[in-house]
């Protein structure tokens, strides 16, 4: 499966960019333009059963997985990678770490971690009911007031194109965990109701760098832009 792709920029080096549940490539809207200005190709993906990517009823964490490095080698086939993932997206981004062979992989308040066992006709139920309430950019940003009208309209946009049944599939197997690669960074919210203390010990012992953003929302960029862009000078500090 290969997956639709927002791709901007021209740079030697290929900035991938994963989004969370019921988010899209357009999540990332903000971020994009400061990663070109600092030399990176960016590619935007929509996962599978996101804003225009294919969507699979059966899908796993590791067929998305795949799907991100057949997308990934299919446009940038020999370029250096940086890749984020955030949340949902954190978690394929830690199954694709093997074969994408990125330099620096970010995590954004991701404890890559699933758990299994879900009933999926409910699953299905639920993400339908999150997805109408979301697809209305009032009600986003009346739940979140630090949500821009461009930020609320790229997420009542993204739930629109959500598919229900594509991500209840990722809840009906067994509980799964993924490891970070010593060298990989952590963002999280402080305090996270992801990534919680045990997590970070957890990730610290194996060799990650954790990075806390105090106040933070989950989807950390759009509350607190200018603190996430400032946690990660690996990509958007100024290149010598």
């Amino acid at each position: 499966m290969l997956l639709h792709a927002i791709d901007r920029g021209e740079g030697p080096r290929t900035a991938v960019l994963l989004h969370g549940l019921m988010g899209s490539a357009e999540s990332w809207w903000r971020v994009v333009p400061p990663l070109m200005e600092r030399g990176y190709r960016v590619l935007a993906l929509d996962l599978p059963g996101h804003g225009l990517s294919p969507r699979d009823p059966e899908l796993t964490i590791e067929r998305a997985a795949a799907a991100v490095v057949a997308t990934v080698r299919s446009l940038a086939p020999d370029a250096p990678i940086d890749a984020v993932g955030h949340s949902y997206g954190a978690t394929v981004l830690a199954e694709a770490v093997p074969q994408l062979g990125p330099e620096l992989a970010v995590y954004v308040d991701a404890a890559l971690a699933l758990a299994g066992g879900g009933d999926r006709a409910a699953l299905i139920d639920d993400y339908t009911r999150d997805r109408l309430v979301r697809m209305s950019a009032e009600s986003l940003r009346r739940s979140r007031p630090f949500y821009s009208e461009t930020d609320a309209a790229v997420e009542a946009r993204a739930a629109e194109r959500f598919d229900p049944a594509t991500s209840a599939s990722l809840s009906c197997g067994v509980d799964a965990s993924w490891e970070a690669a010593p060298g990989s960074i952590v963002i999280r919210a402080d305090p996270s109701a992801w990534v919680g203390e045990a997590d970070v010990r957890r990730f610290e012992e194996g060799g990650v760098s954790v990075r806390s953003i105090p106040g933070a929302a989950h989807t950390v960029w759009y509350s607190h832009f200018r603190e996430f862009t400032a946690s990660l000078p690996e990509l958007f500090g100024d290149r010598a």
